[in-house]
């Protein structure tokens, strides 16, 4: 299918519409090629278009930033040398914005002189092809990184699908590539970061977990998962798998996932007959919290905690924390075997 550019439109939500019925990504991977001078490359453009890709065409770096974004291609030819914003700009740009840092960048490039070439990989490209582009040659190198782009997404797609959110970051960095929707949401909940940032705490934990992989052996168990709480509701994340080239650490996909331990405060409440502040009280010994950690989590004073803490003892006819933790533990391992205490 070939859709020749056009400059965006200033109805943005018509214009995303209209791309998003044309692209048809279930039989089709979708192509930008980037060049000034389209008609160039009309052997190339029509060689994809015969062979069934979806072909867009861009004739300028901003044009080339804008389609991107708007159309999400899985994966750009772009034209090094260009006047204004250079091919290498368009590429480092892209790789800064979370929406298309994870599309890979093939360059076309007339300049064969080492230097060039290691700009076009600096700046984000993943491969080169040199001018005069051989259409074959072209379509080979794309077949293998659309072959690991699509693995990519349909393990995305497959994890969205049972309830967990993912995000890719750069391990050499920190930066944050791609998010789903629901795994942008929770960032801002649980850590008030937005792309490209991650949080502080996830990227500790993402270089000690590489750390972990390269040292391990073949056998060994993954990485301890990292969990951020926010009262009875915790943000899990595991390391899953590594999708980049493994210079400087990679790009790793991390699954995460919201956990809330409010049903358990409730069956706490029902199983002992305790008031609602008095099994959270309960709940929070069991995670080993001291009065004064409970006070400030819930809001009150110690003296306030210590109270609500001696009429759960008589309810549950125990006269010491670590008593009153183990049967409740008990009890709470009875209805919910996953819960970590």
């Amino acid at each position: 299918m070939n859709l020749p550019f056009t400059e965006p439109s200033t109805d943005r939500a018509a214009l995303d519409g209209a791309l998003d019925r044309a692209l048809d990504r279930t039989n089709s991977d979708v192509v930008l090629i980037v060049d000034d001078v389209p008609d160039n490359l009309s052997v190339l453009h029509d060689a994809l278009d015969e062979s069934g890709y979806t072909v867009l065409i861009a004739t300028s770096g901003q044009a080339a930033l804008d389609r991107a974004v708007q159309a999400l291609p899985d994966v750009i030819l772009l034209d090094a040398m260009m006047p204004g914003m250079d091919g290498f700009e368009v590429a480092r740009r892209l790789k800064a914005t979370p929406q298309t840092a994870h599309i890979p960048i093939i360059f076309m490039t007339g300049l064969t002189e080492t230097e060039y070439l290691v700009a076009a990989l600096e700046s984000g490209g993943v491969d080169y092809v040199t001018k005069p582009i051989k259409p074959k040659e072209v379509m080979a190198r794309m077949g293998v990184h659309l072959a690991g782009a699509r693995e990519r997404r349909q393990t995305r797609n497959a994890l969205d699908a049972f309830g967990y959110a993912t995000i890719t970051v750069r391990a050499s960095d920190g930066c944050l590539l791609w998010q789903t929707p629901l795994a942008r949401d929770l960032l801002e909940a649980y850590c008030g970061t937005h792309a490209p940032r991650t949080p502080p705490e996830v990227a500790a934990w993402l270089l000690d977990s590489v750390r972990l992989v390269e040292q391990r052996s073949a056998n060994a168990a993954e990485p301890p998962k990292l969990s951020i709480e926010r009262g009875p509701k915790r943000l899990t994340f595991r390391l899953h798998q590594q999708i980049g080239d493994s210079d400087a650490g990679g790009d790793w996909l991390i699954v995460m996932r919201e956990v809330s331990d409010t049903a358990v405060i409730e069956a706490m409440s029902l199983a002992f007959k305790l008031t609602a502040r008095e099994a959270e009280v309960l709940y929070w010994v069991v995670k080993g919290k001291t009065n004064k950690d409970i006070g400030d989590i819930l809001g009150s004073s110690p003296m306030t905690v210590k109270k609500h803490l001696e009429r759960v003892f008589v309810k549950l006819g125990v006269e010491t924390r670590t008593a009153a933790a183990g049967m409740a533990m008990g009890r709470i391992r009875q209805l919910q075997p996953q819960f970590e205490g």
